[in-house]
This record gives structure tokens, C-alpha cells and sequence, in this order.
């Protein structure tokens, strides 16, 4: 069943700081980010996550309601702290030291706010690692009928490929990097090849993936592949966020029923604006600006 196209869409998942080797600590978390992008393109998503009852949680609170994001999905934990992150850059590239057992781990199930049906939700796999979160978000995928967005971010060691083929039974769309499309469709000469098998296999409108500095594809629901690569030389201060940035065009694009092949022109033009950016949100509502007015959405 088709979603409400005019109902807010929800993100499921964790909201983090990326802590940064000179110090620096910047609001992410895939799901967080998404979110974050969504508001700054007025969509008035609905984020449900959960921080701690400390510092960072209040800073997490405070951010959202200067991004005039609604926090009525957004829990309290007294006895977990705020999910944190440290981040190594090599080369520019980001890896990861995922804190465990965070706030975000024990998303409650019976907290959750009411509502809407049919709508869109994005959803990640880290925040899944916990039993508890995952079965809030089973919960919230069973009474809602929602048409799912998986974002796969495949993050060792807190993913098992038996719950993540769970996750892609039930998605309506799954986005993924290259590195992601080989773990999960082993099959195929090519990439191309394998996001086909994929999407087959599961039953899926599209498969989005993902390709660094070559870009992006698209196969959609009657095979046909659309390509995008970067536009000329991009300044990039680092990558973190990049895919969520280009996650949260591909939603805006769905929801806005755009082309696809206009959608992953989008996404890519704006994931090489947030390359040029340390961290994965932006505070500056001025940095919105030019996409909104190109793209009509103001």
C-alpha cells in the first residue's frame, strides 16, 4: 500500500556525538542526521530516539528545538548515558569507535508518541544492536504499516546478517554502500549486477547505493539503473555524514514524487556540500537556502 505522502515521516535510531581527535564534538548519528536534514527541508519529521539524562542529552534537546524539530519522540533515560562516538580521520575517511550500551540501545517501546499510519520511516541498524530498541522498532513496523526507508550502515561489530535480512524483508526501500552490497548480495559481476539480485530477492521498489568519489545508482522496481557521479572538483573537509546528507534528499524525493534520476542528482549535489563540512549537521539555517530555492521548496 502506497504511503500518505503528506504525513511527517518518522526516523527511528540513535542520536550520538561524533567526537573528533582535536576535541571537537559534533551532533550525528545516521538517523539523527537524516532527521536533522528533513527539518532543514520542511518536512517536520517525527525523530524517535532516546538520550541520557545528562549534558549531551540536553544538548541533543536543545538542538532539535533551535532546528524547530518536534521533540515528542525524543525519550529520557535516567540510568544510560547519551550515545557517543569517537572518530579517527585517515586520509580524510572516517572510522569508528561505537560507545555500547547507550541510551539509544533501550529505545521504549511503550513510550513512543501516537502515530501516524501509512507513513514513511527511516530507520538504520545500529540502534538495533540492543534487543531493546530493536523490538520498539519491530513494534513500531507492525502497527503502523509503514513504507520503510533501511538505511543499511553496516558498523562492526554491532550487526548480525540474520537480523539484518529480517530488516530487508520488510523495507520498502534500502540504500547501502558498495562495501554493504557485497556483504548482502555476494552475487553478480558487478555492482549493478548485485543491487538487481537485491532488490529482487526482497521484493524491493529500489535499491540506492552508494559509491564515494564515483557516486551513486539507482535500480528501481522494473530494473532500470540511473547513475550519478560528482559535478568537477569537491573541496572535502571530511566525510562524515555524506550518505546520511544524500539519505535524507533521497526521502525528500520520494515523499515530493520527483524522477529518479532528478532525486540522485540532488542527493549527490547536496552529500559534496556536506563533505565541505566538519560533521555530519550543520547549524546554519543559510545553508539550506540554495537548495531550497533551486529545488522550489520554499
Amino acid at each position: 500500500m502506497p504511503f500518505d505522502h503528506q504525513q511527517p515521516p518518522l526516523v527511528f535510531g540513535e542520536a550520538l556525538f561524533d567526537c573528533f581527535p582535536d576535541g571537537a564534538e559534533v551532533l550525528g548519528g545516521a538517523p539523527f542526521n537524516v532527521a536533522w536534514h528533513l527539518a532543514g527541508f520542511g518536512l517536520n519529521p517525527v525523530f524517535l530516539s532516546r538520550v541520557g539524562e545528562d549534558a549531551l542529552g540536553e544538548r541533543i534537546d536543545a538542538a532539535m528545538r533551535e532546528q524547530g524539530m518536534t521533540t515528542l519522540g525524543l525519550q529520557r533515560d535516567p540510568e544510560h548515558a547519551t550515545g557517543t562516538v569517537q572518530v579517527s580521520l585517515v586520509g580524510g575517511e572516517p572510522s569508528y569507535e561505537i560507545v555500547p550500551d547507550r541510551a539509544y540501545d533501550h529505545i521504549d517501546a511503550a513510550a513512543l508518541p501516537p502515530l501516524p499510519q501509512q507513513t514513511l520511516l527511516y530507520h538504520g541498524s545500529l540502534a538495533l544492536r540492543h534487543s531493546v530498541s530493536a523490538d520498539a522498532l519491530r513494534m513500531l513496523r507492525g502497527r503502523l504499516s509503514p513504507s520503510v526507508f533501511l538505511d543499511v550502515n553496516l558498523r562492526d561489530p554491532w550487526w548480525q546478517k540474520e537480523r539484518l535480512i529480517e530488516l530487508l524483508e520488510g523495507a520498502t526501500w534500502v540504500k547501502l554502500n558498495a562495501d554493504e552490497l557485497a556483504l548482502l548480495a555476494p552475487e553478480g559481476d558487478d555492482v549493478e549486477a548485485r543491487a538487481q539480485r537485491l532488490r529482487e530477492r526482497y521484493e524491493l521498489e529500489a535499491v540506492f547505493a552508494t559509491l564515494g568519489a564515483a557516486g551513486a545508482f539507482a535500480v528501481d522496481a522494473d530494473g532500470t539503473v540511473s547513475r550519478v557521479a560528482p559535478a568537477g572538483a569537491i573541496e572535502v573537509v571530511d566525510a562524515v555524514g555524506a550518505g546520511d546528507g544524500f539519505a535524507s534528499v533521497l526521502i525528500l524525493g520520494l515523499i515530493r514524487s520527483w524522477p529518479v534520476q532528478q532525486t540522485l542528482n540532488r542527493a549527490q549535489a547536496f552529500a559534496s556540500a556536506i563533505v565541505g563540512q566538519r560533521g555530519a549537521t550543520v547549524r546554519d539555517p543559510g545553508f539550506y537556502t540554495p537548495f531550497l530555492d533551486e529545488w522550489r521548496l520554499g
